[in-house]
């Protein structure tokens, strides 16, 4: 059977490389630092606003997601970043990952180029080949504490670049980018027309400094993307939403349709009850996840290792060797009970690097940690693993 050529130039995910791998080995005991998931439970709150949803009539809503939904998100938006974004510049997505795709579909055509950070999500570069561009990558670099250069931006940009992607708190890095340097970035962009994505996924979840909040900056020429995934532990209820300017905002509207037709009613009736509810339980999150991180940093920092320390979402980068592969450090950890994600699968910049997730509960995050120092210690921050190893 043909296939399309755009899908056969997608690679695989290198996180679900090692996810599937550990789904396949249950009762294996592997502690699991891979995936970005919160092991929190959704507040109750939400739940019950779900089931009472689901209780009565569900039914097809707009494409865009219900005007009481966006009309909430609206009233978010003002009060956690100062926005003034009405309900109709706002699109309900099934998660963060449609709403980027549907930002891509909008705006990308084959031969365009793509800005996106590295290390970065991969789901960036994935989306922007399927759309048959090229993604451009730019440089995080661990010297600067994974702070993008603006200089390094401006010096790529070309004719051709269509879209440029920002990422701040970040994952991999947990980086939180400072505002100024976000704003060079935004304005560079739009004095050459050159729309930006900025992934606000863990604009709740920042421990020192202040949330970068791109879109506050210039509305017509940033789009926002965010998700009630990370932010209320909603992973499975698949509920984001994009803001962007009128015109943009009526195309993915449209584009909703063949797409997805229309998020799940039930979830977006969770949704406003999440963003109407108390808000305590973002607050204990928060506090939980920077609990986490210095456990984390403190254990590895004990062990001698030279750790950047996040200030933002929650992961954490560890150094490897010089010129390790860290995919085939990742696939070796696991045989030593532990699941990490490997550098690799964010970009070049962060090859010899391991992402150690830290939504895990601190238990867990505790004796990862020391499993992977020991490992560490045994094959020389992994230059000793078996060399034929694939």
């Amino acid at each position: 059977m043909r296939t399309s050529p755009l899908a056969d130039q997608v690679p695989p995910s290198g996180i679900r490389e090692i996810v599937n791998l550990v789904l396949a080995r249950p009762g294996a005991g592997i502690l699991r630092l891979e995936i970005g998931e919160p092991d929190f439970n959704t507040p109750a709150h939400i739940v019950a606003a779900a089931i009472e949803a689901a209780s009565g009539p569900v039914r097809y809503t707009q494409s865009a997601g219900t005007v009481a939904l966006r009309e909430s998100i609206s009233r978010r938006l003002a009060r956690v970043g100062g926005l003034d974004i009405p309900f109709d510049r706002i699109t309900v997505s099934q998660g963060g990952v449609e709403g980027s795709s549907a930002v891509m579909q909008a705006l990308v055509s084959p031969g365009d180029e793509v800005m996106v950070p590295d290390p970065a999500w991969p789901n960036y570069e994935m989306q922007a080949l399927l759309r048959g561009a090229t993604p451009v990558r730019y440089p995080l670099r661990p010297e600067a504490g994974f702070i993008p250069d603006p200089d390094d931006l401006v010096a790529l940009m070309t004719p051709r670049t269509r879209l440029l992607v920002l990422n701040s708190p970040s994952n991999p890095t947990g980086a939180v980018i400072p505002r100024d340097v976000v704003a060079a970035i935004v304005a560079a962009a739009a004095s050459r027309g050159i729309p930006v994505l900025s992934d606000e996924v863990y604009d709740e979840f920042v421990f020192e400094g202040e949330a970068s909040n791109a879109p506050s900056m210039d509305s017509e020429h940033v789009i926002g993307l965010y998700s009630f995934s990370k932010t209320y532990a909603m992973t499975g209820w698949r509920v984001g939403y994009v803001t962007a300017n009128k015109r943009v905002s009526d195309l993915l509207s449209t584009i909703q349709e063949p797409m997805v037709s229309c998020i799940s009613a039930v979830s977006q009736a969770a949704a406003i009850a999440a963003l109407e509810g108390p808000q305590d339980c973002v607050n204990e999150m928060r506090e939980a996840y920077r609990r986490r991180r210095d456990v984390v940093v403190d254990r590895l920092r004990s062990a001698g290792h030279d750790v950047i320390e996040p200030h933002g979402a929650f992961y954490l980068m560890l150094r490897l060797g010089a010129g390790v592969d860290s995919r085939l450090a990742a696939l070796d950890l696991v045989e030593h009970g532990v699941s990490t994600a490997p550098g690799t699968a964010f970009g070049d910049v962060a090859r010899s690097y391991l992402r150690l997730s830290l939504a895990s509960s601190e238990a867990v995050l505790a004796e990862g940690t020391d499993r992977i120092i020991a490992w560490a210690e045994r094959t020389d921050l992994g230059r000793t693993i078996e060399a034929g190893r694939s």
